[in-house]
């Protein structure tokens, strides 16, 4: 099997006219038409309606930027995808748009992880909507497992908005961004939380606030688990972990995404793995509690317990000892800061 860094796949629902394609990247991504040309010679079709089959292999390098779509035909392009992305892009109703987003998002996110041959192995019954769920943080790829499985809105922060793809996805789904160094903000998100939940919707976030080295689960921050301890609403759980084939560049380096490692670099190491695993295991009982504390130490707790390692602490200690004595020594992606 061919690395997946030299497959070529693409993700539109337009004709293939390259005007199309230029409003609808700009529209989505904010891409340029200039930028989108560049692109386009290296990408060859894949039918959006067989988009469930895998992608095509040939022999160029893909771009990390764009994942180019050029779909000869409407008719080609079935007629399930065209109604599914519409949604999850236009949908003005709103009573119809949340009950399409939930399906339009599994859809996409399924179609991705196939794409970037991540298989999701899920384990437990996922919560039906409304819901609040808690999960660990390994990487930008946990909003793709968890999507395939939950019809949901994300709280993630705030610097996912600006990312191409995976900012619009989340926009496109009413994603709740948040600074997490704005205090201020925390009333305005909860309030948005609760009328989420009230929409018939379920939410998700990842209370270790930020995404860990993988070898362990980090404290929960017990902020944004006020509303369901203050108004007494269960909350599940799931725990994410990540598997790479032997040999390849282990899952805390290649799929885990933490400290200082920039999106780029980061991203050609992801998709030249030849494929992921990810487990993904929803807990049996959710959890109540009227304290928002001790409710995130048991659900830390929960996650904890299924969790497995990506990597042993032993190795995250080693790594960040060098990073203070000899940083030329680390791997090359802790080597660089992710910009501004």
């Amino acid at each position: 099997m061919s690395r997946r860094s030299d497959r070529i796949v693409h993700l539109e629902l337009h004709t293939g006219d390259l005007p199309a394609a230029c409003d609808f990247y700009t529209r989505l991504c904010g891409w340029s038409q200039e930028r989108i040309e560049a692109g386009r010679a290296s990408y060859l079709a894949l039918d959006v309606g067989r988009v469930g089959g895998g992608a095509v292999e040939c022999a160029t390098p893909r771009p990390l930027w764009l994942p180019y779509v050029a779909v000869p035909s409407v008719e080609r392009a079935t007629e399930r995808s065209l109604a599914l992305g519409a949604s999850l892009l236009l949908a003005p109703w709103p009573g119809a748009r949340v009950r399409q987003q939930g399906h339009a998002f599994r859809f996409w996110c399924r179609s991705l992880c196939r794409i970037f041959g991540l298989r999701v192995r899920p384990s437990g019954t996922p919560p039906k909507p409304p819901f609040f769920l808690v999960a660990n943080h390994l990487s930008y790829a946990d909003i793709l497992v968890l999507g395939t499985e939950l019809p949901c809105v994300f709280v993630a922060k705030a610097e996912i908005d600006g990312w191409p793809l995976f900012g619009a996805l989340c926009r496109s789904v009413n994603t709740i961004f948040i600074d997490r160094r704005a205090k201020r903000e925390l009333p305005r998100i909860l309030a948005r939380i609760e009328t989420t939940l009230a929409a018939g919707q379920g939410v998700v976030i990842f209370p270790e606030g930020t995404s860990s080295a993988g070898h362990d689960v980090m404290p929960f921050r017990s902020a944004l688990l006020d509303l369901p301890a203050r108004l007494g609403y269960a909350v599940h759980w799931a725990s994410i972990s990540y598997r790479v084939p032997a040999g390849e560049l282990p899952a805390h380096l290649s799929v885990g995404w933490w400290g200082d490692m920039p999106l780029a670099p980061h991203l050609a190491e992801f998709l030249a793995l030849s494929w992921v695993e990810a487990p993904l295991a929803f807990g049996a009982q959710p959890f109540e509690d009227d304290d928002r504390k001790r409710l995130a130490e048991r659900l830390r707790a929960a996650v904890r317990e299924e969790f497995v390692p990506l990597v042993a602490g032993e190795e995250i200690a080693r790594l960040e000892a060098l990073r203070e004595s000899d940083p030329a020594a680390l791997p090359p992606l802790l080597r660089r800061g992710r910009p501004g």
